[in-house]
């Protein structure tokens, strides 16, 4: 009996041995499998990647939802603890606001009625889905959130995202009930963009860090650290007039931006569906939903 015993043990010992041997080995077979499939087929591979989403976004949208609410209430304390002093400046802001007021009004029913005058053509309109930031699908190499909506609810590749704060990237994958969004921070997301003051275009690269960088900016422009920049809407990728960051430092070697959206304290976002098609697959209301698998 006992060397039964010893011999079940013995066996048991050498699997593991042999494991630990050689999963080393089978890993890096694994990813050189997924490697090859991914360059042969790369559709097959984008479709069990997003029917693995599908099945894990409805677990992660109950996981975050703890962590969520812990964030809420450290956000409910700070809130208290300066509630007198924000709402005194919220007067302040308020009474000020109340002084343009009129102007403002003016301003608008002259723009309108110098539209009517000249004929102009509006820019299209957009409808949009909000949606749970239900994880972070990115990793050191590539900066992408999961969101827990797909097609089911209107969903499609190439669409922007957006929040309160500003532009958050576009849809690179749409599955039936979740998709993923490449931040603007990401390395492979490139923004047209225009300065608010000056008027000039360049194109907002992400470096997958916290801050961007604009380049192909005309050698005239005199850009200032502070000045906001908002999507020109070239290519039709993007609406125009979308905010996207300021910029905070200028070099020789480059001009820096600073996002407007805090990217690790995103809950919800809204998802564009811009009715222009663009150079991406586009969205249903364009009428290109065929083109997407």
């Amino acid at each position: 009996m006992r060397t039964i015993q010893g011999l079940a043990l013995l066996q048991i010992l050498f699997f593991r041995f042999f494991f630990q041997r050689s999963s080393f080995f089978i890993f890096i077979g694994f990813a050189v499998a997924l490697i090859v499939i991914s360059q042969v087929q790369p559709l097959s591979l984008e479709k069990i990647r997003t029917s693995i989403t599908d099945i894990a976004s409805p677990v992660l949208g109950f996981i975050s939802r703890p962590a969520s609410s812990v964030s809420n209430i450290a956000d409910n304390i700070e809130s208290i603890v300066a509630v007198r002093k924000e709402n005194a400046k919220l007067r302040e802001e308020n009474s000020r606001l109340m002084l343009w007021q009129p102007l403002v009004s003016h301003l608008e029913s002259e723009n309108l009625a110098l539209r009517k005058l000249l004929n102009v053509i509006p820019d299209p309109d957009s409808k949009f889905t909000t949606a749970r930031i239900v994880g972070d699908a990115g990793g050191p190499f590539v900066r992408t959130l999961l969101v827990a909506a797909g097609e089911n609810q209107g969903v499609y590749k190439g669409q922007a995202v957006i929040t309160h704060g500003g532009l958050v990237g576009r849809i690179v994958e749409a599955g039936n009930s979740s998709a993923r969004i490449l931040l603007i921070t990401d390395l492979n997301s490139r923004i047209p963009i225009v300065l608010e003051k000056g008027r000039n275009r360049g194109i907002l690269v992400g470096l997958n860090t916290d801050t961007l960088e604009i380049q192909f900016l005309p050698l005239n422009a005199q850009p200032d650290i502070g000045d906001r920049l908002v999507t020109s809407g070239a290519g039709g990728v993007f609406p125009p007039g979308l905010p996207v960051g300021y910029i905070s430092d200028i070099s020789e070697e480059s001009i820096q931006v600073e996002p407007w959206v805090t990217f690790d304290r995103l809950e919800f976002v809204s998802i564009l569906d811009y009715i222009l098609p663009g150079i991406m697959p586009s969205t249903r209301r364009a009428g290109l939903a065929d083109m997407i698998d």
